[in-house]
């Protein structure tokens, strides 16, 4: 009785394995693919990430550049009071300022 238990379990045993083992070569033989794709998602940028990239670009450059022109005001204010210094800090805003312009867009 117990003989035949044990050749039940082994009959049984040889028609699940088949499965397991074809399973386990499907996975061996996928996985360079697997890791390869894998590899090339990290390695690649998508296009909204690069459109988020590029908006926060342009977003710092916008606040850099209001920064620039309140400066500019500020410094304008203080050359006209007759405060020599703010005169030249003026004239190097206002260069920063004029290279700064064309890296942004016009609204529409």
């Amino acid at each position: 009785m117990i003989h035949a238990f044990k050749l039940g379990c082994a009959g049984l045993a040889l028609l699940l394995l088949p499965g397991c083992i074809a399973k386990t070569a499907l996975d061996v033989a996928t996985a360079p693919v697997k890791v390869a794709g894998k590899g090339v998602d990290l390695a690649t940028t998508s296009q909204s990430e690069a459109d988020e990239k590029r908006g926060r670009e342009l977003r710092k450059r916008e606040e850099r550049l209001g920064k620039l022109e309140r400066q500019w005001h500020e410094y304008d204010r203080e050359c006209s009071a007759g405060v020599e210094a703010a005169c030249s800090r003026r004239s190097e805003t206002a260069a920063e300022i004029a290279e700064l312009r064309p890296t942004i867009p016009a609204e529409s």
